[in-house]
């Protein structure tokens, strides 16, 4: 049997807008963000988890984002303006540790 490890969440950005026909979501970022990273996507009806798999600045895509970028993200559902938008992080094991 495998223990979930527990993950630690942050503020990165807030949605600003959401594209349905592109379903993309338009975030004003308060912190650096990768491709790669685990968001979760939460407001009152939203509670969405995924990685950023596909993320723009004006229209071109771009590997990493900073603080103060306004990015559009791919999502897989409805997003709405003041959801928040957090990065989950989940520990690194040190050596020698392990799950069970």
């Amino acid at each position: 049997m495998q223990e979930h490890m527990p993950v630690a969440e942050h503020d990165v950005g807030v949605v600003t807008h959401y594209w349905s026909h592109l379903e993309v979501a338009g975030v004003h970022l308060t912190e650096p963000v990768d491709i790669g990273d685990h968001i979760h996507i939460h407001g009152h009806t939203t509670d969405l988890e995924q990685d950023v798999a596909s993320m723009q600045i004006e229209h071109r895509p771009i590997l990493h984002a900073d603080a103060g970028d306004d990015v559009g993200i791919l999502v897989g559902d409805h997003v709405h303006p003041h959801d928040h938008v957090y990065k989950l992080e989940t520990p690194d094991l040190g050596v020698g540790e392990h799950t069970i």
